[in-house]
């Protein structure tokens, strides 16, 4: 199949201290898109000027300036002002693989006639905090199921037809929305499998959260879109369910059981395990280079990680379910 033209997008937001990482990367593609829309939601900072000063390194780069854009309302605006018939997202903040372009749009022109493709990202972490939080919250390569996998729209690409028929990202919805935009496109897959082709090496590297303070602001939003999108419910479910009934019984045998109390111990060790084993195990793969002191400095971190991204979660999803409820009680659909 002949080369097509591949529009590229984002839409950013006071971006000005990560964008250049992004830009830099774009500029530096083994296979430049044939042009780049980027929207900005009303930046008070200087973005829009310093995406503008990559002109002569991208010379078809168009910038739209949407004040109050969100991210879905972004993508949408900037897709709809690209020309080509293959579209690749991305986010600012990321870095991108040299190769990622030339990869993720690989099954639209080798004959696979994709509807859309699934990218990747990996942790661009620095220091031990930073891999820490890399191992607690983001998976590796190997642990994704390419029939099941739901792609973040940092490193994605799809048919700008597919985008259409898909009724383009939620705009209602602030987090969370390139899971809805995922299950669209799935659904106009006729066998109800996966519309989305593997492309693992289509890189980007994304920086993890650099303290518990920005994590937990991340994954409070994160939970209140699933709970405006009503995800994961019984994911939520049982989070809440391990929290308030399962840690405080055996808690409360561990300190005051009226026989062996050390069962509550054997099982909150044995839950500590559970609950940290594959932050520890891709741990072992990203602090390789670690010493043995600040491995077990990374490896003390995960558990504190991973309950402040809980707590933040089981305060945000309720917020978003009565956002939801009171929606629709205002007959709003969405």
């Amino acid at each position: 199949m002949a080369r097509q033209s591949v529009s590229l997008i984002a839409t950013v937001y006071n971006e000005g201290e990560s964008i250049t990482r992004l830009l830099d990367s774009l500029a530096a593609q083994s296979r430049l898109p044939d042009e780049v829309v980027i929207c900005d939601g009303g930046s008070s900072d200087d973005t829009v000027q310093i995406l503008r000063s990559y002109g002569d390194r991208l010379p078809n780069l168009r910038v739209i300036v949407e004040p109050g854009a969100n991210i879905s309302l972004g993508r949408n605006v900037a897709i709809a002002a690209a020309s080509g018939p293959i579209i690749a997202a991305t986010d600012a903040g990321v870095r991108l693989d040299p190769a990622w372009l030339e990869r993720l749009v690989a099954p639209f022109e080798d004959g696979r006639d994709a509807m859309a493709v699934a990218g990747f990202f990996l942790p661009d972490a620095q220091g031990i905090f930073e891999t820490a939080m890399a191992a607690t919250v983001l998976p590796l390569t190997d642990e994704i199921d390419p029939d099941s996998f739901l792609p973040s729209s940092r490193s994605v690409a799809f048919r700008k037809d597919v985008w259409a028929q898909a009724g383009g990202y939620p705009e209602w919805l602030d987090y969370c929305e390139d899971l809805l935009f995922d299950f669209a496109v799935n659904a106009l897959q006729p066998d109800k499998s996966t519309a989305f082709a593997w492309a693992p090496d289509a890189l980007v590297y994304f920086r993890p959260r650099s303290s518990l303070a920005s994590f937990a602001k991340q994954y409070y939003r994160y939970a209140r879109g699933d709970g405006k999108a009503d995800l994961w419910r019984k994911r939520h479910a049982i989070r809440y369910a391990t929290y308030f009934v399962a840690l405080p019984a055996l808690l409360g045998h561990a300190f005051w059981g009226f026989f062996a109390r050390w069962l509550g111990w054997v099982g909150l060790l044995i839950g500590l395990i559970l609950y940290c084993l594959h932050p520890w195990q891709r741990l072992a793969k990203l602090g390789r280079n670690f010493s043995a002191r600040e491995w077990l400095q990374a490896a003390a971190l995960v558990p504190v990680i991973r309950a402040v991204g809980d707590f933040a979660k089981m305060a945000g999803y309720p917020v978003g379910v009565w956002w939801r409820r009171k929606r629709r009680g205002e007959g709003v659909k969405g």
